[in-house]
């Protein structure tokens, strides 16, 4: 599988490790009443969709970003690639 990085062009998939699903990039406020709660389902429970899936992958053997990668799981197509810290700041979650 080719990974179109947003910075380098093609790459071989071999050079990223996928960490799940992209909604990691929300965490939980841990100042929140239901922080416990919030931090449990953020950190166990998870869909394992068929189709179209937005995914977190992190370029290990290359520059080491995190990239977020919109891929369908049922062909391995992937329609879409953005660099994580875009879609965070986005969301309006920048650091």
């Amino acid at each position: 599988m080719i990974i179109n990085h947003p910075l380098l062009g093609p790459r071989d998939s071999s050079e990223f490790v996928y960490l799940g699903d992209a909604s990691l990039i929300n965490r939980p406020d841990p100042d929140a009443e239901d922080r416990a709660q919030s931090f449990y389902e953020y950190g166990y429970l998870r869909i394992n969709p068929a189709g179209m899936h937005r995914e977190l992958w992190f370029h290990e053997a290359g520059d080491r970003s995190w990239l977020v990668v919109t891929r369908d799981t049922t062909t391995h197509e992937i329609t879409s690639v953005e660099m994580a810290r875009d879609v965070a700041r986005a969301q309006g979650r920048s650091k």
